[in-house]
């Protein structure tokens, strides 16, 4: 059964609580979305008040994916970019499924529905978004339609002696 995707939901305890679970489970996962398992809520929760500041602020978008039972089963937020002279493309960040929705197709679908929104953004021409290496995250996206168009060799660390790229993908839309 396909996600329902709510862009821009109003933030409820019940959303926000849901986003914080996913975004949990995602890491404890091994998700490359910004921490290392394990992690707890409350070791995610300062990252998600940022992201929900920027969405505030008219900063950032969210676009949820709920499943049948109703509950955030994915997530991404998309950021404008406040530099002059790139406002013609955005950020997607903190792109998330959760692992027991992983292989459904869910993560092409939030990435369509993010391309369909960023169509319908005046001035938009490209979503650009960062992947960590060593995962295969970049061969998913492009299979998606993003062109890497940037690579940091060992710009992340993951641990002592664990250290990977940072890839930066670009997605046009015109």
């Amino acid at each position: 059964m396909a996600l329902e995707f709510t862009l821009d939901p109003p933030v409820d305890p019940a959303l926000r609580d849901g986003i914080l679970r996913l975004w949990t489970d995602v890491s404890n996962a091994d998700g490359a979305v910004g921490f290392v398992p394990p992690v707890s809520t409350e070791d995610v929760r300062p990252e998600l008040v940022r992201h929900l500041v920027a969405m505030a602020e008219g900063r950032a978008r969210l676009l949820v994916g709920c499943d049948e039972q109703g509950d955030v089963a994915a997530a991404a937020f998309l950021t404008h970019n406040a530099h002059r002279l790139m406002r013609h493309w955005i950020w997607l960040y903190t792109v998330m499924v959760h692992p027991r929705h992983q292989g459904k197709g869910y993560g092409r679908d939030l990435l369509a529905e993010a391309a369909g929104v960023a169509r319908g953004m005046r001035g938009i021409t490209a979503i650009r978004l960062t992947c960590r290496g060593g995962a295969g995250l970049e061969r998913f996206y492009a299979s998606c339609g993003y062109k890497e168009v940037g690579r940091v060799p060992d710009a992340i660390r993951v641990s002592d002696g664990d250290f990977r790229d940072d890839i930066t993908m670009l997605l046009p839309l015109v």
